[in-house]
């Protein structure tokens, strides 16, 4: 029987009204042929459905990228009915999941659901966005006491943007009681800690990928 993965991507696409956001492509599109590669079955669903915008700044031209990209051209809107049927959940960062990630009922509702049943929960740059109001039952924050790391205070700081952002990740992560791990800015930076597999940036994507891979197989 081959894995099956559901990804989830953001549909929110501006940060200021000069400032356009999304998707960033390496984070979504790199996993997506990890998987692929490995011959799983992987869904690719957004908070609202439809095509996905992606950041501009994450825009380039690879051929390898192609079947990846033709997959958000229209996504199916995640549902409850997603918490079933699948191994692992994956969530590609973009600064649009700030937004629409962590007050998303469903995406709180199927998190919740791999939770408790310890399936692999995975996210990668500001993909963990999705994981600040994630909790088990019990109201427990997925997060907490598990080794994590995410887009960085540092790195957010770096790139200016983290006073248009409604949040910092790293911060949050660790107020939710996450024991936080970072490298160096824009290094390479994965860490899985059971079924959590975590990623820093977009360099970081395909190693999240590759130790989601290794959760499943274990």
């Amino acid at each position: 029987m081959s894995k099956k993965i559901l990804m989830v991507v953001t549909n929110h696409t501006t940060i200021t009204d000069d400032h356009k956001t999304g998707l960033w492509l390496e984070e979504f599109a790199v996993p997506y042929l990890v998987f692929k590669e490995k011959g799983y079955d992987v869904l690719v669903t957004s908070i609202a459905g439809g095509e996905v915008a992606l950041d501009p700044n994450s825009i380039e031209e690879k051929a390898e990228w192609k079947q990846a990209e033709e997959e958000l051209k229209n996504t199916v809107p995640l549902s409850k009915e997603h918490a079933q049927g699948f191994d692992a959940i994956f969530l590609p960062g973009g600064h649009g999941t700030m937004f629409d990630f962590p007050n998303s009922e469903t995406l709180q509702y199927v998190l919740q659901q791999f939770a408790e049943e310890g399936k692999v929960i995975s996210a990668v740059c500001h993909g963990p966005a999705g994981l600040v109001n994630a909790t088990y039952k019990d109201g427990t924050p997925i997060v907490k006491g598990k080794n994590i790391t995410a887009f960085t205070d540092s790195e957010e700081k770096e790139m200016q943007l983290d006073q248009h952002m409604p949040f910092l990740l790293e911060t949050i992560l660790r107020e939710k009681g996450g024991e936080f791990h970072s490298k160096e800015n824009w290094t390479v930076h994965a860490i899985r800690d059971g079924n959590l597999v975590t990623g820093q940036n977009p360099q970081s994507s395909e190693a999240t990928a590759l130790k989601v891979v290794e959760a499943l197989e274990s």
